[in-house]
């Protein structure tokens, strides 16, 4: 066991990864000697080399494209889109192809690859450097899509999606990269897919969030907590497949459901997260399914002041839990 930053446990799966299996490439623009602009492949170069380390043009529609292809024909590639805000480019190709390979082939072939991509805002990136775009993505079946909040979660989550044999969508919050720590076993561990996890126990409210709004809404219930607010926050790790039964169990209980995103509001994850709590869980509640997300401007700002207005923090978080304990 030892304490890890967020990009550490990514790194560190990548590299023990290619070494156990030889199947297992990464292509990307400035993954090789550079080590990606995050530095999450830094070393991964000079270890595997370039048939196995690939830098790419600057296409991302190139990328997910030979990525598919590699992965037909027996590779296992991870590939990294620089930020999530360039991802759409290859959009069609995750759309089209990678994700209804195995449909429309009558299960003749999958595309074991996963896509990574460094996502979210409050990094002062303004807005190309700051989307939630797990939406978008979070509609198409047979596609997984995968956003860790902890170094432990991200290490487990990424190994499983590595060894999936479908495809896979990894997003990572850049704001946790260095600022999120925690203790990552040195053993060969998975953290299944599908799976939510409690990270809170409580009995009035259930939160629902994943990556960087899963910090802050263990922080938020921290503070209710002093004022007599009894949380649950689930933690859903896998968007898709949503792992149902953890996210009803815990409302059923607690009679009460706030889900938290960075993404805009109107259309986004948390949206279908209230569908499904409203539709299986309607007998249970106690007041409304309500949201706390970005607001719906098409962009998070590069001013400081406006950027902190755009963005969900623990304050807003912790405002909606007492209202909704009030309801």
């Amino acid at each position: 066991m030892a304490l890890k930053t967020f990009i550490e446990a990514i790194r560190e799966t990548l590299a023990e990864e290619m070494r156990r299996d030889p199947t297992v490439i990464v292509m990307g623009e400035d993954v090789g000697k550079k080590g990606g602009v995050f530095l999450a492949t830094d070393g991964l170069w000079a270890e595997f080399g370039d048939d196995r380390v690939i830098d790419t043009p600057l296409t991302e529609s190139l990328i997910v494209g030979a990525s598919i292809g590699a992965a037909v024909n027996g590779l296992r590639p991870v590939a990294e889109i620089q930020f999530a805000d360039f991802i759409f480019p290859a959009f069609n190709q995750i759309l089209s192809e990678a994700a209804r390979m195995r449909y429309r082939s009558n299960n003749g072939f999958g595309v074991p690859m996963t896509i990574r991509a460094p996502y979210g805002g409050g990094v002062h990136g303004a807005l190309y450097h700051s989307q939630s775009v797990e939406a978008f993505f979070t509609h198409i079946p047979g596609l997984k899509v995968v956003i860790p909040s902890t170094p432990y979660d991200a290490k487990g989550l990424l190994r499983s999606s590595i060894r999936d044999d479908d495809p896979v969508l990894f997003f990572e919050h850049k704001k946790m990269y260095r600022s999120v720590r925690g203790d990552v076993p040195d053993t060969d561990y998975v953290v299944p897919l599908g799976r939510a996890a409690i990270t809170h126990p409580g009995t009035q409210i259930t939160v629902v969030a994943y990556g960087l709004m899963a910090h802050y809404a263990l922080e938020a219930a921290d503070v209710v907590a002093d004022e007599g607010i009894s949380v649950e926050v689930v933690d859903l790790r896998t968007l898709r497949p949503i792992d149902k039964d953890t996210l009803l169990t815990s409302v059923r209980k607690t009679g009460k459901c706030l889900v938290v995103y960075e993404d805009n509001r109107f259309g986004g994850y948390g949206a279908e997260v209230a569908a499904i709590v409203a539709e299986e869980a309607f007998d249970y509640l106690d007041g409304p399914v309500t949201r706390i997300a970005g607001p719906d401007v098409p962009g998070v700002p590069y001013n400081h002041v406006l950027e902190d207005w755009f963005m969900v923090n623990p304050e807003k978080l912790a405002d909606g839990i007492r209202k909704l304990a009030a309801y």
